[in-house]
């Protein structure tokens, strides 16, 4: 998920920039681990970006360092304010929201535990957000205002993956499910989006809807 959100951004920068996907398998996961991971990010996680010396990990700290390298087109508004809210925003989708989704992820089994307390609590609290944002979507086209921002790539990857993991926006977002719509149609997410889908069909995982 991770990984995806930077792609996206550099995508929405048009950036030339050079893929390398690691290997990654259902018996396995990340082992081995790719060496370049292991070298720049203590945490051996993706995503790792690397321009010339400058060698970066985590999401979010990628993203500021593409709005300074690459300012054009903005993807954090102007305004002081709004640019801490959105800040604020892409935060919460991967610190609040998508922790939840995690959880899940662990809980899973065959079949899920739909009857335990920790499976019900991290279900509601999904629901809850995206109560929330359909709250904050009121009256604006995106999740930090009239302008597309990196909270908006944040938060449709997480949702993707809430929606994998049994928990999908449904018609009771109607503005979640248009905002949902119009991000997936952007040229910089459908191809990012698409071939996640590819994948999951070609290992028999169940693909949520994403427009």
């Amino acid at each position: 998920m991770f990984g995806a959100k930077v792609e996206i951004a550099a995508r929405e920068k048009e950036l030339a920039f050079e893929l390398e996907m690691v290997p990654f398998s259902q018996q396995q996961g990340y082992s081995p681990r790719n060496p370049e991971v292991l070298r720049i990010n203590p945490k051996r996680q993706v995503p790792v970006w690397i321009d010339d010396e400058v060698e970066l990990y985590d999401s979010t700290q990628i993203f500021e360092y593409l709005e300074q390298r690459w300012p054009a087109p903005p993807l954090w508004p102007a305004a002081v304010a709004a640019r801490a809210r959105a800040r604020q925003l892409e935060h919460a989708s991967d610190e609040v929201f998508f922790p939840n989704v995690i959880r899940l992820m662990g809980l899973r089994a065959s079949p899920d535990p739909v009857d335990a307390p920790e499976w019900i609590q991290a279900c509601n609290g999904i629901r809850a957000y995206y109560d929330q944002m359909e709250r904050l979507l009121a009256g604006r086209g995106f999740v930090a205002g009239d302008e597309y921002s990196y909270a908006d790539i944040a938060f449709y990857m997480a949702q993707f993956f809430a929606a994998r993991h049994t928990v999908p926006v449904t018609g009771a977002h109607a503005r979640l499910l248009d905002w949902r719509a119009r991000m997936a149609a952007r040229p910089a997410v459908r191809p990012v989006i698409d071939a996640m889908a590819r994948y999951l069909r070609s290992i028999d995982y169940p693909v949520p809807e994403y427009d």
